[in-house]
């Protein structure tokens, strides 16, 4: 790893699957990550579709473990919700919230595009203060286990292109072009300022 490795952010809508499986491999790879949700609330699958668990970015992932856990363990286990909030708890206590966070990136990667849009639309509200650069890239992900697994995989061989660069200002576009053509998925980018 260079001197100064690529600081990322990973942001999906609840900062729970996507967000977080990437949020583990990156870490696990030695990436300098923090992971974030950009709902108003945590969301999280429920009994039926119209009746999801919903909680305040507040909620520790222990106590959403705990809470599910009390509800209904076969359900919870069956789906892997229970899994996934036991391996949130082991990289960060609980969700935040993107907008809330202040500190600054130069990659971040969104897991679809209304997310794409929400921390696009909160970075182009803040004053701007350093004018230094972030891109900010969305790889649409479904929210599945499966495809969160798959897509930490492609968000993590991103950073490491990108860590590997001599000058992601002028790599950038075409490494994100190669890795569109090598993963047949289409990639949103765009550079904003802090």
């Amino acid at each position: 790893m260079p001197q100064n490795p690529v600081r990322v952010a990973v942001v999906c809508s609840s900062n729970q699957n996507r967000s977080m499986e990437a949020h583990n491999i990156l870490s696990k790879k030695g990436f300098n990550v923090r992971s974030f949700g950009t709902g108003t609330h945590v969301k999280l699958p429920g009994p039926a579709p119209d009746k999801p668990n919903i909680y305040d970015f507040k909620t520790t992932y222990d106590q959403m473990y705990s809470d599910l856990l009390r509800k209904d363990k076969e359900l919870y286990t069956q789906n892997g919700i229970l899994h996934m909030l036991d391996r949130n708890k082991r990289i960060k206590s609980r969700p935040e919230r993107f907008q809330t966070c202040k500190d600054q990136f130069d990659l971040i990667v969104t897991c679809e595009e209304r997310v794409y849009d929400q921390v696009l639309e909160d970075l182009n509200s803040r004053e701007q203060e350093t004018f230094q650069p972030v891109h900010v890239i969305n790889v649409d992900i479904q929210d599945n286990h499966e495809e969160a697994t798959l897509g930490a995989f492609l968000i993590c061989e991103l950073c490491q292109c990108i860590q590997r660069t001599e000058d992601m200002e002028n790599e950038i576009d075409e490494l994100i072009q190669e890795l569109e053509e090598k993963s047949t998925r289409t990639f949103l980018h765009t550079v904003c300022f802090y």
